[in-house]
């Protein structure tokens, strides 16, 4: 006759019904600080939109820490034991999915990176090469196709003797007898470099994904 809902409930009604009855009788039956949970599964669950995976991922612990509260009362005829089983399982299956998600970003990122490589890689060895098409094209063309390639490299070479010229003063700074002038790396050895770094990144990656 009190009951603030009548049966048979939904489960906006169940929750409803939670909150109003709360402090008068499940707070009795369950720590009273559950009320948060309650409120956030009614905030979620009752609203009509959609949720990401960490959201989902939120309400099941919310709702396993509602059902072993209530099974420290009664198992509820199996119900609850049944149920705390099942929401154990999603929260598993939602946990396989999400590391599934983050291994498939890493292999991308992955493939990204190698195949920048092998551009940066072909770009630095075609000033040296010509396909037999390029031989084929008009000649006006091809000089044109020349003269871009050594604009970049030009640029390309520009770019790293600035950044040698400029490390080597601030290691003079730091300690002058560090840095032996004689030894000045090419721009063919910083690009190899560079080759292995990026062979030794993707070691890593390939790592923590595992």
């Amino acid at each position: 006759q009190i009951l603030y809902l009548k049966p048979p409930w939904t489960l906006a009604n169940l929750l409803k019904c939670y909150k109003k009855h709360w402090m008068a009788v499940f707070g009795y039956v369950v720590p009273r600080s559950l009320l948060s949970t309650i409120e956030c599964l009614s905030k979620h669950l009752c609203a009509d939109k959609p949720f990401d995976s960490s959201t989902v991922r939120i309400l099941l612990q919310e709702s396993k820490k509602l059902l072993h509260a209530f099974s420290t009362r009664s198992d509820y005829n199996g119900v609850l034991p049944q149920a705390y089983a099942e929401v154990t399982k999603l929260c598993e299956t939602l946990g396989e999915v999400r590391a599934a998600l983050v291994e498939q970003d890493l292999s991308e990122d992955i493939m990204v990176l190698s195949e920048n490589a092998a551009c940066e890689k072909m770009e630095a060895t075609t000033p040296n090469l010509q396909s037999t098409e390029e031989k084929e094209l008009h000649p006006s063309f091809q000089a044109a196709q020349e003269n871009r390639h050594q604009e970049i490299w030009s640029v390309l070479e520009g770019v790293w003797n600035t950044m040698n010229l400029y490390s080597i003063e601030l290691f003079q700074k730091l300690d002058p007898s560090a840095v032996t002038m004689a030894a000045k790396a090419s721009f063919e050895e910083a690009f190899l470099g560079l080759q292995k770094l990026l062979a030794a990144v993707k070691d890593i990656r390939e790592g923590i994904g595992r």
